[in-house]
């Protein structure tokens, strides 16, 4: 079943390669960290929602906003072939959202004051108090589609999500979309205390450099209702 239906516009992706024991409290039960390469990697992924709906609803007020979310990658132990991902935080700017998901998927979803901007190349996304976290990017390179077994490949090839529901039990739902285009990103800033806005456990990416940054113009996207693994 359906649950939500949504265009997602214009993805930033940094991506930061760490020691897996950083996110070994984060693993939801009957599934692995995933890796590229023998790296463990998470992302800080800043996109757009436009034309949300919730069963076919559109919701008034609640069919464009931002979303910044830090990710990494997870595959379930039924079937080491399913690439999906597993997020440690979710920021929003409507506060109904993370009434619903994290009642229904049991995410960790918050509410920040958030923007977001885009002319020509340049794209950016604020959120928190003040706005001071900043993630911004210029795009200078032609879209492509990822080489096959490339880092691009790898973090935008993902098409379904777990989380760790209550007690012990894991819920699994599906990202359904096209194959994105994307880029390597050479030109950005990222502004951001990822101790304060994800925990002291992430302070240390304040001074770690993203292994790559990408960016996809995204497409149109269905997330199913999640059901139980």
């Amino acid at each position: 079943m359906k649950f939500l239906s949504a265009h997602w516009k214009h993805l930033l992706m940094a991506n930061y390669s760490v020691n897996r024991d950083v996110l070994r409290d984060f693993v939801p039960a009957r599934t692995s960290i995933d890796e590229f390469d023998g790296h463990v990697y998470v992302s800080l992924v800043a996109f757009l929602f436009d034309k949300t709906s919730v069963f076919g609803i559109p919701v008034p007020f609640h069919r464009r906003f931002e979303e910044v979310n830090l990710r990494f990658y997870a595959t379930p132990d039924k079937d080491r072939s399913i690439r999906a991902v597993t997020f440690i935080k979710e920021i929003v700017p409507k506060r109904v959202i993370p009434l619903i998901a994290n009642g229904l998927f049991h995410e960790n979803y918050v509410t920040q004051p958030m923007d977001h901007g885009g002319h020509g190349q340049d794209y950016w996304y604020s959120w928190g108090s003040g706005l001071r976290n900043r993630f911004s990017a210029r795009v200078e390179s032609e879209l492509a589609y990822p080489a096959r077994g490339s880092i691009a490949e790898f973090i935008t090839e993902h098409y379904w999500g777990y989380a760790q529901g209550p007690g012990s039990k894991t819920l699994e739902y599906r990202v359904e979309h096209p194959q994105w285009k994307c880029c390597e990103i050479s030109d950005f800033e990222i502004s951001v205390d990822f101790g304060e806005t994800y925990g002291e456990l992430f302070a240390f990416l304040n001074s770690l450099q993203p292994d790559s940054v990408l960016y996809t113009e995204g497409s149109a996207v269905t997330v199913s209702f999640p059901r139980q693994v």
